[in-house]
């Protein structure tokens, strides 16, 4: 296992283009936020606004550039048929997968915490100017409170929960343009067509078992109460999907050759 992060770890770092998927989620993630937190305003007390959660928001773009470096990973080897060689060296699927989103999750953990914490930062610093004030019962946002505290940790989850799914998918396809495409298709359109369901009822059944709408549950502070799906559930559900996108790339790597 130890040989094949060293390998996995040098092929991820020897090429400039998943360095600058990292800087570019961070610095979207962070981008967008701040740009947000400088358009939203509250005029007045209680204007319900979930301060955090606007915050937080550059994760929503940031997840398709940690979706694109996990599928680039797996995708680019195909691509090149490199994939081979990399067989030859490491012939236990099971040790190269393991290998593969180990490598990714710090990659993008690199890119999450400085993008969620400049997000956070970036929204602290603009919102009080919008009226986001103790006045109007917004006190400062800080990492002591236990929601905002849960929210930026857990969006920091989300996105390497995001990036595993992802590998797993791309695996599965074994194809870069296939796989981002099919990955941004759960990520942005599900949610699009869960929305569009007529029946509360079943709107709010597909809410909790897609994965990018359960997973952001984890940003939200007010009326958790009567989200479709709890925060801390809502993440879980998120890596159901990640552990099962990974079993099922895992499954049909073993199986096929390269």
């Amino acid at each position: 296992m130890t040989a094949a992060l060293h390998a996995e770890w040098t092929k991820l770092r020897s090429v400039a283009g998943p360095y600058w998927l990292v800087v570019t989620a961070a610095v979207l993630t962070a981008a967008l936020s701040a740009a947000t937190a400088g358009a939203v305003t509250c005029a007045a007390a209680g204007c319900g606004v979930d301060a955090p959660r606007i915050a937080l928001t550059g994760v929503q773009l940031g997840q398709a550039v940690v979706a694109v470096l996990a599928v680039l990973a797996v995708g680019d080897e195909y691509r090149t048929g490199m994939i081979r060689v990399t067989l030859a060296a490491v012939p236990s699927r099971v040790t190269l997968l393991a290998a593969k989103a180990t490598v990714v999750a710090a990659a993008t953990l690199a890119a999450a915490v400085p993008g969620v914490l400049g997000a956070y930062l970036a929204a602290r610093l603009i919102l009080p100017g919008n009226g986001f004030t103790a006045a109007n019962g917004y006190p400062p946002l800080s990492l002591t409170d236990g929601a905002t505290l849960r929210a930026v940790l857990g969006s920091v989850l989300y996105l390497t929960l995001i990036a595993l799914l992802s590998l797993g998918l791309a695996a599965a396809v074994r194809d870069a343009p296939t796989g981002v495409g099919v990955v941004l298709g759960v990520l942005y359109l599900a949610p699009i067509l869960a929305s569009v369901v007529t029946d509360p009822d079943w709107e709010r059944r597909l809410r909790q078992i897609t994965p990018s709408t359960a997973g952001l549950s984890i940003q939200h502070t007010l009326d958790v109460a009567a989200l479709p799906i709890g925060p801390w559930p809502g993440l879980g559900v998120l890596a159901l999907w990640s552990a099962g996108t990974l079993l099922l790339g895992g499954g049909l790597l073993h199986l096929r050759d390269a």
